[in-house]
């Protein structure tokens, strides 16, 4: 069952799981996904979607600055763009990397378990903001 939706963020989602713009399989993917939320036992697929992204965007990530000939790692704000972009990225990479299970699955298990604030995503956004903590120091160089 293909299903259009409106939703910007799912209109994103979509698109960085396309492969050679096979636009209709990344739909049709993601449309196996919900299914596969709906028959676990979750009521609204698209409610346990929003909520994995929103539990996986970083508010703080880490950029080298270089500084009188120093690299530094000064910790930084991230734009609401790119918080989409990483928390796609790191679920999408976390569920790729699971070779046991065809991919709508593995991604249905990611997407709950991200929504329930554990797994490989989850965890890929609390190494960043231990980074950031590690090198807040260094902060005084962000606008430089």
């Amino acid at each position: 069952m293909i299903i259009i939706w409106k939703d910007k963020l799912v209109d994103k989602f979509i698109n960085y799981i396309m492969l050679d713009w096979k636009k209709s399989l990344a739909i049709k993917l993601l449309s196996d996904v919900f299914e596969e939320i709906k028959s676990k036992g979750h009521k609204k697929p698209e409610e346990i979607f929003l909520k994995a992204l929103e539990n996986v965007m970083p508010k703080i990530e880490v950029r080298p600055k270089r500084v009188w000939g120093s690299i530094y790692q000064v910790p930084q704000e991230v734009k609401s763009k790119r918080q989409l972009f990483l928390a796609a990225r790191w679920i999408l990479e976390s569920a790729r990397s699971k070779k046991w299970v065809n991919f709508s699955k593995a991604l249905s298990v990611e997407l709950i378990d991200a929504a329930n604030e554990t797994w490989n995503a989850v965890k890929k956004k609390l190494e960043v903001y231990k980074m950031a903590e590690a090198n807040k120091a260094f902060a005084r160089f962000a606008n430089r």
